[in-house]
């Protein structure tokens, strides 16, 4: 059973590596790698009532996974329904392509860790399309957002799907890995950040030429700003929520979800059908990727059979003894999630080590949040902003690598190294 098992996962994962060569979406390959997983388990267990509870226990912690990233990811399209996010892009203003390269890193950074990477590199590479006029420009900069993105998101329990499934399991603290990754992820962006910046000086910025807007927005300044501030408060303050009341963040957020759909339903309640239905919650739950909310579906009930088999012990059983260094396994982790996706191999880690060995907020979590956070940044198909940035610039996986891939790798490994340095001090 354990070698079959083993065969199904291993060609489950390179189904969702090979997703583009291949045209089959990583979901399907995702729910069909974990019905397969899961019969066979069943099939081949003698004890029924104990797979219907181990089924029961990870539907559960899956469940709290994807209730969440609903709420975040419905509460993020009403705010862009709204154009709310115009309240920070169009405080962007200058002249020198340096200068605006350091101020879109920045924003990006900060942005990503409040919303999350996915939805900033969107809504960055947007705005870049409205400042920029030449390509090569757009494709640099669009390339640096998806690093500033994942950098942005590693150390917030809310801006990468991989650091808010370690939050909600309990492998760390908000408050913890603030403090603990903010330094690493900064270097991280900084340092490719800077070369590129340097090559930069003395370019100016070149503008596309204006086009007069024909589309008429049906939310006013005052509703844009409501929206937005509160959308951002609600995501802010799930944290908080969570700290208060015990609750799981996923309650936090839905109950800001409702907030907001109230607030939203009486800010609109006198306009047509028609102008604010594209305002609405209801067809900002229409917009969500649902295709992504489907494959964590199926790859976390994947990667869980693994555990309940007791395979994924085993291989951590396995690694300790010969590689032996947590740092060396963890970022041979960060390094391999620039080949595939960082959401299985997140979930084998919380399979592989327990919290009783390894309790919330040590170096193993962290580490882990660090290095699969960032490391998906140097190959474009790494992470979910790199694909999102290919896809709207159509950036080439060769041109990023010639151009790109070095820069990422040189900021991974110096974040790398800061976290391994300030841990040691400070413990």
């Amino acid at each position: 059973m354990l070698s079959a098992l083993i065969i199904i996962f291993i060609v489950t994962y390179a189904a969702i590596a090979l997703e583009h060569p291949i045209k089959i979406n990583k979901s399907a390959s995702a729910l069909l790698g974990a019905g397969l997983l899961w019969t066979i388990y069943a099939v081949f267990s003698n004890n029924d009532s104990q797979v219907n509870h181990q089924l029961s226990e990870s539907v559960a912690t899956t469940a709290q996974i994807v209730f969440f990233l609903i709420g975040a990811m419905t509460i993020v399209e009403v705010i862009d329904a709204h154009n709310g996010f115009e309240v920070i892009t169009s405080r962007i203003k200058t002249t020198k392509l340096s200068s605006l390269m350091w101020l879109v890193g920045f924003v990006t950074f900060f942005l990503s860790a409040i919303l999350d990477n996915l939805t900033t590199t969107i809504v960055m590479i947007s705005l870049m399309k409205k400042l920029l006029d030449k390509k090569e420009d757009r494709l640099l900069f669009a390339s640096m957002v998806v690093i500033a993105a994942n950098a942005g998101g590693a150390w917030s329990p809310i801006g990468d799907v991989t650091t808010t499934m370690l939050w909600i399991g309990g492998q760390i603290t908000a408050a913890s890995i603030i403090k603990g990754l903010l330094l690493a992820s900064l270097v991280n962006l900084i340092v490719p950040l800077s070369i590129v910046s340097y090559s930069l000086r003395g370019k100016a910025v070149i503008s596309p030429v204006k086009l007069e807007n024909t589309i008429t927005l049906q939310s006013n300044e005052f509703e844009r700003k409501v929206v937005f501030f509160m959308g951002l408060g609600i995501l802010v303050l799930v944290p908080a929520f969570k700290t208060l009341t015990h609750l799981p963040p996923f309650m936090g957020i839905l109950f800001g979800l409702g907030l907001l759909w109230l607030v939203g339903d009486l800010l609109h309640r006198n306009k047509d059908d028609q102008d604010k239905q594209h305002l609405s919650l209801v067809h900002a739950l229409m917009r969500i990727d649902m295709s992504s909310i489907v494959f964590f579906i199926g790859i976390l009930l994947a990667v869980a059979t693994l555990e309940h088999s007791q395979i994924l012990s085993s291989l951590a059983t396995f690694l300790d003894q010969t590689i032996g260094r947590q740092d060396v396994i963890v970022t041979i982790m960060g390094l391999i999630s620039a080949i595939v996706d960082n959401v299985p191999l997140v979930a084998a880690s919380i399979g592989m080590y327990d919290l009783t060995t390894y309790p919330p907020d040590s170096f193993l979590w962290e580490f882990v949040a660090y290095c699969a956070g960032t490391g998906g940044s140097i190959l474009i198909i790494g992470s979910a902003a790199g694909v999102a940035a290919m896809g709207l610039e159509k950036i080439q996986f060769v041109w990023y690598l010639k151009k790109i891939s070095w820069l990422a790798l040189i900021g991974y490994l110096a974040g790398n190294t800061t976290y391994i340095l300030q841990y040691n001090i400070t413990h």
